[in-house]
């Protein structure tokens, strides 16, 4: 088996180079985290199944011309993507009261919002991950006020497709987030969904039944997480109940330039 350099691991993916400049490989961790990794348990099958998920929702995206960083499907844990310059900053866009935003604000869990809200988030584990408004992020050079509009607006985009995807097969899109990079090609940038689109990232609830379908199975401990994945994925038609939900992944070059998210 090929060796790889790693070149980050985060809570749920580890990053490897790739096979050709300005590539990378995305391995999908069976790891399933909560609280800033207070709550840390292996999940098995729940990497491959996000990975599938990721895929669809990325080659849909690119299909219809929203911009990210997706190549391809490796095998049942990688990706290959294109490398981008990851703005630090978390975009969380809501569309239905719940998680942080009904705690912050004393808002019922399930109110619809009178308008899709986009918020920022600080990418910093160790402070929490805070949030952040525009002039933190301009202020501190973390994306300029054009960039700020081009997320914002390519935000409104992911979730206008998002939203239709999953109503079609019976889910209501509640919230989700999205991490974006600079994208260089030539001497022209642009800013491109990047990380990873799953249940793991978006919190999902069935039209009928509001049972919830995403990791907040994990984090409020209801259990059957990779059930809730495996019926998001059934419903997507990308994946069959009898699948095999395991794979391997590479092997490990130990680096000094290792880091942790």
């Amino acid at each position: 088996m090929k060796k790889r350099r790693r070149i980050y691991e985060g809570k749920a993916k580890i990053l490897y180079e790739g096979p050709e400049p300005g590539t990378l490989i995305q391995f999908f961790k069976d790891d399933a985290t909560a609280f800033n990794k207070k709550k840390h348990e292996i999940v098995d099958g729940k990497g491959v199944l996000n990975n599938r998920i990721s895929e669809h929702i990325f080659k849909q995206m690119t299909r219809i011309g929203i911009p990210n960083h997706f190549i391809k499907r490796i095998n049942m844990r990688e990706q290959l993507i294109k490398e981008v310059e990851i703005i630090p900053i978390e975009v969380i866009v809501r569309n239905i009261a719940a998680g942080t935003l009904s705690e912050r604000l004393g808002i019922p869990e399930g109110e619809v919002l009178p308008r899709s809200i986009i918020e920022f988030c600080y990418k910093k584990d160790e402070l929490g991950d805070p949030l952040v408004a525009e002039e933190h992020i301009t202020a501190f050079g973390w994306a300029s006020p054009q960039e700020i509009d081009d997320i914002m607006a390519l935000a409104i985009r992911v979730n206008d497709f998002l939203s239709g995807l999953f109503a079609g097969i019976g889910i209501q899109l509640v919230d989700f987030k999205i991490e974006m990079g600079r994208l260089w090609e030539n001497d022209v940038m642009r800013i491109v969904v990047a990380d990873e689109i799953s249940p793991d990232s978006c919190r999902l609830w069935d039209l009928d039944t509001q049972e919830k379908m995403d990791k907040d199975r994990f984090r409020k401990g209801l259990g059957g997480l990779v059930e809730a994945y495996q019926e998001v994925a059934n419903r997507l038609g990308i994946m069959q109940k009898n699948e095999p939900q395991r794979g391997t992944g590479p092997v490990l070059v130990s680096s000094n330039d290792d880091t942790k998210e």
